[in-house]
């Protein structure tokens, strides 16, 4: 088990990326959220299995259709999230 802080940069607003992402990650079986950032970024907190978060970075790389992505970057993490994979308010980057 493990958690990852993930970063993903680009045209990543505004494209239905929060809830591609929330979609992927219950199908990997991960908890977790997601967030906007005020910079233009998305925010992901994953928790779960190496392999599954591994999968969600990848699938990160692509996005949504819509979405075009330029950078993924993925660091661990001590914040443990709660049950499920929600959707948060925007933050400050």
């Amino acid at each position: 088990m493990a958690t990852q802080r993930i970063y993903v940069s680009g045209r990543v607003q505004g494209v239905a990326f929060r809830d591609w992402t929330i979609r992927t990650a219950k199908k990997l079986g991960l908890t977790g959220w997601v967030r906007n950032l005020t910079d233009g970024r998305v925010e992901i907190l994953a928790d779960g299995e190496d392999e599954a978060i591994g999968a969600l970075v990848d699938a990160c790389r692509e996005g949504p259709r819509l979405a075009r992505v330029d950078h993924v970057s993925a660091i661990p993490d001590t914040d443990k999230p709660s049950k499920g994979f929600t959707k948060r308010f925007t933050a400050a980057a």
